[in-house]
């Protein structure tokens, strides 16, 4: 467990200072990383039985997140959300990394939440089994994809921004 990374996570707001932690965590856990990522944020909906939180596109430089997941957990339970995205964008980097076996991601997401926050944390729980927060992250009747353009994250990736001179 490593609290200068629990107390980061819990002072962080804006969904780049999240995914930042998300780089050191891996970097720090199996020492792998990469650069230039893009994040678009898109309404996809949900069932009333579960939802697609993200995906990342195979040999691209993009994770498309479901903003429906966002908007329910903002209703229901606002503590629960910088832990959801923490826990979602660690997935799709892991992805990114060129681990594409859903399972072996799975595992590996719950591995680098619980040695950086320890078993109790949040970030590790839902890592563990999502399904037990699905209350506060799907509409119980279902909500309907929203049409429209995918709104790209404004500085996601900014530690890897460089000058060019």
């Amino acid at each position: 467990m490593d609290k200068t990374f629990i107390s980061r996570l819990e002072e962080s707001t804006l969904i780049p200072d999240i995914f930042e932690i998300v780089k050191e965590t891996v970097w720090k856990t199996i020492r792998k990383s990469r650069a230039g990522l893009e994040l678009g944020l898109i309404g996809m909906g949900n069932h009333p039985q579960g939802f697609l939180g993200a995906y990342y596109v195979s040999g691209s430089n993009i994770i498309i997140m479901n903003e429906t997941p966002l908007k329910r957990i903002q209703e229901t339970n606002p503590n629960l959300l910088t832990p959801y995205i923490f826990s979602v964008l660690l997935h799709e980097y892991l992805h990114s990394l060129g681990i594409f076996d859903e399972e072996k991601v799975r595992k590996l997401t719950y591995g680098v939440s619980s040695e950086i926050f320890g078993e109790d944390n949040v970030v590790t729980l839902i890592s563990k089994d999502m399904r037990k927060f699905f209350p506060n992250f799907i509409y119980p009747e279902g909500a309907p994809q929203i049409d429209g353009p995918v709104k790209l994250v404004k500085d996601f990736d900014r530690s890897s921004i460089r000058y060019i001179g």
